[in-house]
């Protein structure tokens, strides 16, 4: 069935195969060349069965893209489609040249033909909902609100388009064999091309002319991601498969929890005695490993990450998909000077005669320079818009931390490793940061809290309660079970001394041998490490250890038990300390409170008659997955009716205290702590309940402003989920645990109702 026809068309697809291959080759080699130039990283390859698993779970299962479910399952279809259907194009070569032409062995097979029109059909119908849903949530409709804000639409526009016609194409081909009587295949198992075989004519010119078009789209994809490097909506589909084999964590959970230790050329800085040639964080895009730059190549511009920001969402330049693709335009448009096929100038251009384009007048940050320059090769990574810089220091310096976006990112995306690790350039080389955040460094370094208050105050809330609490002095005797890490706010701010003590309280109730180390305690680092200052990290969590150490001298593991109510502290003791030497087994109050209460050793039995709405502190969610004891904890107690925010657990808001920016000036957009107060309040609850200290404070101050504005009930509080635990274990009608909205007051506190954001008055109680 070899026509004239068919010999034109298969001469020139097999021609532009050969012109397609070899673009593809080249392509392909220039990407390894250039993400082969990044800082080395041995920490990525191994075990490698684990690995594998990792990325068939989440490659095949769709594990992270299936949380957005209807987009997760059309994406699903669409992915397995250009893989799965990838033999389709090898029998359209054949069938240019022959419209008879079958695969061999499987062509007639049944298995294969089902599996073809379902995929097929899957793959049309996938890629149309999700150009309807970029349609929908188009930057035109919804501002930068969008997540495809920023994004290239055209390049999108691009791969929508081939994705479609491919799979008309397939299913067209299929139909066309039925209609001219060239399959053998059953009718059943055939299903969709079979029907559109009634509406099709019995011509196989036509067959090998929609070959021929199937061939020529798919080379022409293939061409123009050759030529476009950084096209990572196309590059992704393959990728991500070595970004997810090679992430942070081989057993699958995302780059959260603790920050990696500093490195330079793949190896722990020794800050006692650094290298001369040590580099200290990013400060040029080759300073970052070659796994930050797959990272960057890997960028779908899908802004998944970027709709669940809270910096983006309150109107701050901080979007974590634009952080990447400025950082990959930037690698790609520096690469050949990093490739020694070019070499820049010895002095730089003059920055300040650059203007933004449209894009960038809205989103700080946003790529300035475009293009393989001197400009390009000379500007900063962290700089401002007359400096010429990739990343604007207003985006650098609005990060939380919160870990929402790599939580959020399909395809393992380390956002807060590298912003961290070009803060930590901006601190240690440049001294150049907000000037707010350097009394807190300097309060840490003097007096070892943030707050720079002596070291006795530390001592101030055991005092006010009617039993003694030991203190460790040497090792803690074998009777004493945990460690209780109170932890500088727990300490030092009023607001935290409450849950300090509600804490305390609870654990003499339940019988919990337990015992701090008052002014022997010191900040665990984290607000320094977030910052970027690694070195005031290193000397507080060196002295902790040390001090830890002692404490639990001639313990073996399992029991060397510490608990905080810090997630922070928390995570800085349990995670971040075992890269100093500090094996420790520590644990969150609320995980710990919840255990006695399973055990019967703490009895709920005084009904609080409260609506309560929990916001889950990101140090503990989504860093450290803890979401189930505090709620089963607020279940645990009769009267209490909860009511979640529609933001929660994985996809829970930040109070705007992480990332040391507890200790920074919200000077851009709307306050971050006012935004989800505001979420919280739309539910009309009695009661704010959170699990962190730095969360009470944010959420608190956000109240009482809501209160002076006449904006909330003077009633509402925001307490710890330790605190109205205690209130359930207080004498029925006791101040907190009456019915009814109004507030109680008792001079001792016995329930625990103190609240900095409440006025409480006799006339209130039942």
């Amino acid at each position: 069935m070899t026509g004239p026809l068919q010999i034109v068309l298969g001469t020139i697809a097999v021609l532009f195969l050969i012109v397609a291959v070899v673009f593809a080759y080249r392509a392909v080699r220039a990407m390894v060349r250039i993400i082969r130039t990044g800082q080395p990283d041995s920490t990525r390859f191994g075990p490698v069965k684990t690995r594998l698993k990792t990325l068939l779970v989440e490659s095949l299962g769709h594990t992270r893209m299936l949380k957005w479910s209807t987009i997760g399952v059309a994406h699903w279809f669409v992915f397995v489609g250009f893989y799965g259907l990838f033999l389709t194009l090898v029998e359209a070569f054949g069938e240019v040249w022959n419209p008879s032409f079958h695969l061999p062995l499987i062509g007639e097979w049944f298995l294969w033909n089902l599996f073809a029109d379902v995929i097929g059909t899957g793959t049309i119908l996938g890629i149309i909902y999700l150009i309807y849903r970029r349609q929908k949530d188009h930057p035109r409709r919804q501002g930068r609100t969008s997540r495809f804000a920023g994004s290239n639409e055209g390049r999108g526009y691009f791969v929508e388009a081939v994705v479609l016609i491919i799979g008309i194409c397939i299913l067209l081909i299929r139909a066309l064999k039925i209609a001219a009587g060239l399959t053998e295949a059953p009718s059943w198992s055939h299903p969709i091309s079979g029907a559109l075989a009634h509406l099709m004519p019995s011509n196989p010119d036509l067959l090998s002319l929609v070959a021929f078009v199937k061939i020529v789209v798919s080379l022409i994809w293939l061409v123009v991601i050759s030529r476009i490097l950084n096209m990572g909506v196309a590059w992704h589909r393959f990728s991500a498969f070595f970004n997810i084999y090679f992430k942070r964590n081989p057993d699958g959970p995302p780059a959260l929890g603790p920050l990696l230790p500093m490195t330079s050329n793949g190896k722990p800085i020794d800050f006692e005695d650094p290298g001369e040639d040590d580099v200290f964080g990013r400060g040029k895009i080759e300073d970052f490993t070659w796994k930050g730059m797959l990272d960057f190549t890997t960028c779908t511009e899908c802004g998944r990450c970027q709709s669940q920001c809270p910096a983006w969402n309150t109107g701050k330049p901080l979007s974590p998909k634009m952080v990447i693709m400025d950082l990959r335009d930037h690698l790609y448009a520096k690469a050949p000077y990093l490739l020694g096929q070019q070499t820049a100038s010895e002095t730089a251009p003059d920055f300040d005669v650059l203007q933004p384009s449209d894009e960038q007048v809205w989103a700080s940050g946003y790529a300035r320079i475009e293009g393989t320059n001197d400009a390009q090769a000379h500007r900063p990574l962290v700089g401002t818009l007359e400096e010429g810089g990739v990343i604007d220091p207003d985006v650098l310096w609005s990060c939380t931390n919160c870990g929402a976006c790599v939580e959020q990112c399909p395809v393992d995306i380390e956002h807060i490793d590298h912003i961290n690790d070009m803060r930590r350039y901006q601190v240690l080389i440049e001294s150049n940061f907000p000037s707010e955040a350097g009394v807190m460094l300097r309060n840490l370094e003097n007096r070892g809290n943030p707050w720079g208050v002596g070291g006795n105050v530390r001592e101030e809330w055991m005092k006010e309660l009617d039993f003694e609490v030991r203190q460790a002095d040497g090792p803690l005797p074998l009777d004493v079970e945990y460690l209780f890490w109170v932890g500088c706010a727990g300490a030092i701010d009023d607001r935290a001394k409450r849950t300090t003590k509600a804490v305390a309280e609870l654990l003499h109730i339940a019988g919990v041998e337990f015992a701090v180390l008052g002014s022997g305690e010191t900040c665990s680092g984290d607000p320094a490490r977030r910052l970027g200052n690694e070195f005031v990290f290193q000397m507080l969590a060196q002295e902790n250890v040390e001090t830890l150490n002692g404490v639990f001298e001639g313990r073996v593991p399992g029991m060397r038990k510490i608990v905080t109510t810090c997630p922070h502290c928390f995570n800085s003791l349990g995670r971040e300390y075992p890269q100093l030497g500090g094996e420790y087994e520590v644990v969150h109050h609320t995980q710990l409170l919840n255990q006695l209460v399973e055990e019967g050793r703490l009895t709920p039995v005084t009904p609080v008659d409260r609506k309560v709405t929990y916001h889950d502190p990101c140090f503990l969610g989504r860093h450290n997955k803890v979401y189930t004891p505090p709620r089963e904890i607020l279940e645990s107690v009769k009267g209490i009716s909860t009511q979640e925010m529609h933001r929660c657990k994985d996809r829970g808001f930040c109070c705007g205290a992480g990332g040391a920016r507890m200790w920074m000036e919200e000077k851009i957009g709307k306050r971050i702590n006012a935004e989800r107060t505001e979420e919280a309040l739309e539910l009309d609850p009695d009661v704010i309940s959170t699990a962190c200290p730095f969360c009470i404070t944010m959420l608190s101050d956000a109240l009482n402003t809501k209160k002076q504005n006449g904006e909330a009930g003077e009633h509402v509080e925001v307490l710890d989920v330790s605190q109205i635990l205690l209130r359930s274990l207080a004498p029925v009608g006791a101040p907190g645990t009456e019915k009814g909205a109004e507030v109680g007051d008792k001079a001792d506190d016995v329930a625990g109702t103190g609240s900095a954001a409440t006025m409480h008055d006799d006339a209130g109680q039942a």
